[in-house]
């Protein structure tokens, strides 16, 4: 058996993750154990996944080594996937989801998390660092684990002051018994992490910080700093689930069950067991519980679940709908199209729980800083407590006091979680809006884009071009010509393909038998009708393979000068005729220009189409263009702006892949190629060229909220080291100054979650 074969990608949940140091903590104690590799901790999707050998180290192995740091952790759901197309999550690992009104439809998953509480509850029913269990969820703050840390440290410390009033000779102990108890189990954390190699963790600071005041006889603050802790843990827990809540939010969109159509009869059946090509009952009122293509009825579908689109849209026989969405006025009959894995919400959500994998330039730039800065913490900590004494004469109890605070501040919990907290926020705002980014180092980018790049059919244009003219040669006739373009293209779901197959079953025309399609990459198809290849092509393509004549190519230009798109079809050195075609644009294009010039981005158009229909296009919306490009064309041209500034590329079509791939920001829209939507780093699920303006302001916002983190973070962390060295603050200022300052920097990071993107600032 060979390495490869030895080793597995493993996924785990991993409950009670509140702030940057609980990842740390995890990652570095599962990295060192044998045969470890490629480990990532995501604190908003409480997620742990590695590459694992389990030749050297057993998957139970690491859920024991998470487990003896305090954290509940169980196998993540199968089946998902790491593809970037329409995102979203299998019902498994949906939340509790919300009621859509109907009984069949009531949305009581039983989610992942919760499986873990009912499997493992091991870590969580001491005191200490402890870590929200998933079945703290829902409840009140003084319900949870946390909370009940803080009620008893609380009435330790509170019995310790009547103590000391009825009893003062005794007060002393009494505040050293109510310190001891409570720091007790935060030792205990503290020395396991110890025994994986990480010395410099918040417990070990703590411990070290409740130890010292107690010798230096300051055991009244020692007590005071342990409730603080609690405290401070119990605001922690609750600004990092209001985070979450947010992206649990998206969970709560498709129903349970489903009612499947049966040799006539329906029955209700779980809505994770649907597979493709089944029939399915939608009754008004109803969630919509898989992707699937209208058969019967028509009915107003209510979207905004899904793209944020507030105006329900008519959808009849024929019509695609996605997951979630609910029916508004009449009962449906809708053949699956997806599996319940990879419908709309599945993959939306695991869009979102993946995304911290990619990761900001800034956040691992902080990441890298706070490995050292902790140390030299401690270090700056220690001669604190030893020049002063030892160099000046200064009294020892006064400088260890100090040293200890600053020990207390030392923690870079706020830092750590300056950025993933205001990532996870924007991520789940533009995700309730159609707006999808594949994680930071996306958002990051999009903050500094200076170009955005258009493809034109099916991105500035409706994707939907008419048929106009059909113009035969010779003894062909209209009939014929389309006949044989329509076998071309039969199979094929690019925009003109299925333009030239509408007009072709509009004319009661039957497509020839074909076979043998093949995309000729921005030219057009070729395939073998009958017993002879025949081809769809551009004007160019055609001339230069004799599939077009001088007179023809006149006649195309026509078309072109005209707005339209012609294509040629032809057999071997025999033109058969031409087909024209017209695309209108979208209705917000206009104004998705004018948005972007007005946030300083530049805009161009690069298209495949030839240069009139493009200049027809480009003037009406004020954009310049380039025209007649080739895949290869397009993503030189983007390579060349990538070196002068952040470019944002925005595409449907196979043709567009590469060019999404080498753009700063590859942008798909919604109703664009598969190809296109793996390619790009985000999606456009409204088809709303507007969205892409509200992307970069969005992604924009994200980054000033960093900022303000990072400025929180530290500023708080440098006022507080020098006050603490200079006597002005105590222990229990430093252990507000650091569980403070996670909370503030949480909190300001939700703000994202009020923001709208659509708005101009």
């Amino acid at each position: 058996m060979t390495d490869a074969t030895r080793e597995a990608t493993c996924d785990w949940t991993v409950s009670g993750m509140d702030c940057g140091s609980c990842a740390t903590k995890i990652k570095d104690a599962v990295a060192r154990l044998p045969g470890v590799s490629g480990v990532e901790v995501g604190i908003m999707s409480e997620r742990l996944r590695l590459t694992l050998d389990e030749d050297r180290t057993s998957r139970e192995k690491i859920e024991s080594t998470v487990k003896s740091l305090g954290y509940g952790i169980a196998p993540r759901a199968a089946g998902a996937k790491k593809d970037f197309v329409l995102p979203g999550a299998p019902p498994a690992t949906n939340p509790r989801g919300e009621d859509s009104g109907d009984d069949h439809t009531s949305h009581d998953y039983a989610t992942q998390a919760e499986r873990i509480v009912r499997s493992d509850d091991s870590g969580h029913d001491s005191l200490g660092h402890v870590h929200d269990e998933p079945a703290d969820r829902g409840k009140h703050w003084y319900q949870t684990a946390k909370g009940r840390l803080v009620i008893v440290t609380g009435l330790l410390l509170g019995a310790a002051w009547v103590v000391e009033t009825l009893a003062p000779e005794i007060g002393r102990w009494a505040f050293i018994a109510a310190c001891l108890i409570g720091v007790a189990p935060v030792a205990h954390r503290a020395f396991a992490a110890l025994r994986m190699g990480q010395p410099f963790t918040i417990e070990s600071l703590m411990t070290i910080a409740a130890i010292g005041a107690l010798i230096i006889d300051a055991a009244e603050e020692a007590a005071l700093v342990v409730f603080l802790f609690a405290v401070g843990e119990v605001l922690e827990g609750v600004a990092a689930g209001k985070a979450r809540d947010g992206i649990r939010a998206l969970a709560n969109l498709v129903p349970k069950t489903a009612l499947l159509e049966v040799g006539g009869t329906t029955r209700e059946v779980p809505a994770s067991s649907l597979a493709i090509g089944q029939m399915i009952l939608v009754r008004p009122g109803d969630r919509i519980p898989a992707d699937g293509e209208i058969t019967e009825g028509t009915s107003g579908i209510d979207e905004s679940p899904v793209t944020g689109e507030s105006v329900p849209k008519s959808r009849g026989p024929g019509d695609s709908v996605f997951a979630g969405a609910i029916n508004t006025e009449a009962a449906l009959r809708v053949r699956v199209t997806k599996g319940p894995e990879d419908n709309t919400i599945a993959r939306i959500i695991r869009l979102v729980e993946e995304a911290e994998e990619a990761r900001a330039p800034t956040e691992r730039f902080i990441d890298r800083f706070s490995r050292w800065y902790m140390p030299a913490i401690v270090a700056v900590a220690a001669l604190v407590i030893v020049v002063p004494p030892l160099v000046f004469g200064q009294p020892w109890d006064t400088w260890i006091y100090r040293g200890l605070a600053l020990l207390l501040i030392g923690c870079p919990c706020a830092l750590v979680i300056s950025v993933p907290a205001s990532i996870a926020s924007a991520m789940s705002t533009g995700a309730k809006r159609g707006l999808l980014m594949k994680g930071g180092a996306v958002i990051e980018a999009a903050a500094k884009v200076g170009w955005v790049a258009f493809d034109k059919t099916g991105t500035l244009t409706h994707g939907r071009p008419q048929v106009t003219d059909v113009v035969p040669f010779g003894s062909i006739t209209e009939a014929d010509l389309l006949a044989v373009a329509a076998a071309v293209e039969t199979g094929s779901s690019h925009p003109l393909a299925i333009a030239i197959l509408n007009k072709a079953k509009e004319a009661g025309v039957a497509a020839l038998p074909s076979r043998d399609a093949k995309a000729l990459m921005g030219k057009g198809v070729v395939a073998t009708v009958g017993e002879a290849s025949a081809w769809v092509a551009s004007p160019r393509y055609a001339m230069e393979h004799d599939g077009l004549d001088g007179l023809g190519l006149r006649r195309a230009t026509v078309f072109e000068d005209a707005g339209k798109t012609a294509v040629a079809v032809f057999r071997k050195k025999t033109p058969l005729g031409l087909i024209a075609m017209r695309d209108e644009p979208r209705a917000d294009a206009k104004e998705a220009v004018r948005q972007l010039t007005a946030m300083g981005v530049s805009s161009v158009i690069l298209t495949g189409d030839n240069p009139r229909t493009a200049a027809a296009i480009a003037g009406d919306l004020g954009l310049k263009f380039e025209a007649d490009m080739m895949p290869e064309d397009k993503l030189a041209y983007i390579r060349e702006i990538g070196t002068r500034d952040g470019v944002m590329m925005i595409g449907d079509g196979i043709n567009d892949a590469p060019a999404l791939k080498q753009a700063s920001v590859g942008v798909a829209m919604g109703s664009g190629t598969d190809v296109a939507l793996e390619t790009a780093d985000a999606a456009i699920l409204r088809d709303r060229v507007t969205d892409i303006p509200a992307t970069i302001r969005l992604s924009r916002a994200a980054m000033a909220n960093i900022r303000q983190n990072v400025t929180i973070a530290l500023g708080l962390k440098a006022v507080f080291l020098v006050t603490s060295v200079f006597g002005l603050t105590g222990l229990w200022i430093a252990i507000l100054a650091d569980t403070g300052a996670t909370v503030l920097v949480t909190l300001n990071a939700l703000r994202l979650l009020r923001f709208n993107p659509e708005r101009e600032a």
